[in-house]
């Protein structure tokens, strides 16, 4: 998956697949890399433009969608 940087003290990368509503990070903390299933792209929208990348993916996305890592 394409992923893009991002400005964020927690995140590197964040891509998004819409065909599968896939959302990719990549973390800065040791380089891992996690899939977020069934996430909509309005929401991904969100997370790119917030003040606080990290503190959005804390509130809205982790632990609120099927995740698995994959690096």
């Amino acid at each position: 998956m394409q992923r893009e940087n991002v400005e964020s003290g927690m995140i590197l990368s964040i891509g998004y697949e819409p065909s599968t509503s896939t959302l990719e990070i990549e973390f800065k903390n040791g380089g891992a890399i996690w899939q977020y299933f069934s996430v909509p792209e309005n929401l991904v929208y969100e997370l790119k433009s917030a003040a606080s990348i990290g503190k959005f993916f804390l509130a809205n996305i982790k632990n609120q969608y099927s995740e698995s890592r994959v690096g």
